[in-house]
């Protein structure tokens, strides 16, 4: 589990980095005019590379398709959770579950291959030559 938390750890830090509802890099870009600044180019170039690796993780180890429908159905249970409470919550209480959800199924769709060596259902060996 050790290495599940710490992707989820990543993950949910590049999430909130780009986007959250108090200060991230989209209010850093927005609040000065769209001003091209170095550190601000600098920080982009790193948040790209770090949404380029988890997504390209995320695809190799669980595919597209994999990905979309386990994005659906957190969110669904998400939906579900919430409505069955019967009581309101806050707009930023549920951005904050949201950012949470697209970091837990990121995390997840990353550590597919290990959630299934764990299980026993891993792949095959390969031969040695």
């Amino acid at each position: 589990m050790g290495k599940f938390a710490l992707r989820f750890a990543l993950t949910f830090a590049l999430v909130a980095a780009t986007w959250n509802p108090w200060l991230s890099f989209t209010h850093w870009v927005l609040d000065h005019d769209w001003e091209i600044t170095p550190p601000k180019a600098f920080v982009f170039v790193l948040l790209t590379i770090g949404w380029v690796y988890v997504f390209t993780s995320a695809w190799r180890s669980l595919g597209v398709i994999g990905t979309g429908l386990l994005g659906a159905l957190v969110g669904t249970g998400l939906w579900w959770a919430l409505s069955s409470l019967g009581t309101a919550i806050g707009s930023q209480a549920l951005t904050v579950l949201v950012l949470v959800s697209i970091a837990a199924v990121l995390a997840l769709a990353m550590s597919w291959r290990d959630i299934r060596r764990s299980l026993g259902r891993g792949e095959p060996a390969r031969a040695q030559s």
